[in-house]
Parts: C-alpha cells; sequence; structure tokens
C-alpha cells in the first residue's frame, strides 16, 4: 500500500527566457517571486489550493516551454508501476524521483513527498 497526490505544478521555461516568464507569472497569480535556496534552478510562487505547490523552473536548452506536474508520493517504485499499468510509460529514471510521459505523450515526474504536512491531508492511498 502507497500514496499520492499531485503536489507541484511547474512551469518550465529556458534559461534565456526565464527571468521575463517568472515575472509574468508572479504577476499573473499576484504572487510573491521566492528563490528557492537549496534548488536554485526553482522559484516558488504562492501555493494553490490544497497545499498545492507553484513553482517556476529553469530548464537547459532544448527544453520547450511548458508546464508540468509532480506527482508526489511515500513510494516511488509502486506510483511508476502503478502508473505504468496505467498507460504512462518511464523516459529517464533517476535515484530519487523518475521523468515520465502519460498516454498522450505529456511530461510529469513522479517524485517522493516534498509538501510536508500537506501531503497527509490530501494523498489518496493505493492498495
Amino acid at each position: 500500500m502507497h500514496r499520492s497526490r499531485i503536489g507541484v505544478v511547474l512551469v518550465d521555461h529556458p534559461v534565456d527566457r526565464f527571468e521575463s516568464s517568472a515575472a509574468f507569472w508572479a504577476q499573473a497569480r499576484g504572487s510573491t517571486r521566492r528563490p528557492d535556496g537549496e534548488e536554485p534552478v526553482y522559484d516558488s510562487l504562492d501555493p494553490l489550493g490544497g497545499g498545492i505547490m507553484l513553482e517556476l523552473q529553469r530548464t537547459g536548452a532544448g527544453t520547450p516551454p511548458r508546464v508540468h506536474l509532480d506527482i508526489e508520493t511515500d513510494d516511488v517504485d509502486a506510483e511508476i508501476a502503478r502508473l505504468v499499468a496505467a498507460g504512462a510509460r518511464v523516459e529517464q529514471r533517476h535515484e530519487a524521483y523518475a521523468v515520465m510521459r502519460d498516454p498522450g505523450d505529456l511530461v510529469f515526474c513522479v517524485v517522493p513527498v516534498q509538501t510536508g504536512s500537506d501531503f497527509d491531508a490530501h494523498a489518496t492511498t493505493w492498495p
């Protein structure tokens, strides 16, 4: 048995477009933009409802601008297996997380729990 939920919505932009895009999304959200000191690739905006984090991500050259979701879980391997059985595929497996694609080819990630106590309040339990 494991638990998971959509925990983070990420707005991805290549480094050369990041500053203008990040400023736009902060204004569009009416939010204060906060750099993540531990992960300089990310800036945070105010959370969405249900404790879902809203993050801005600097991506490398060749990655198109996009929005992607992070599914956070207390068992990454079990969640990957559940989603593969539902039709997703693993694009890249890293030590602690996986980059995946849904059946329509949209990218998303399966990651360890990132939202702390909000996870317990909003996660779904899977058999």
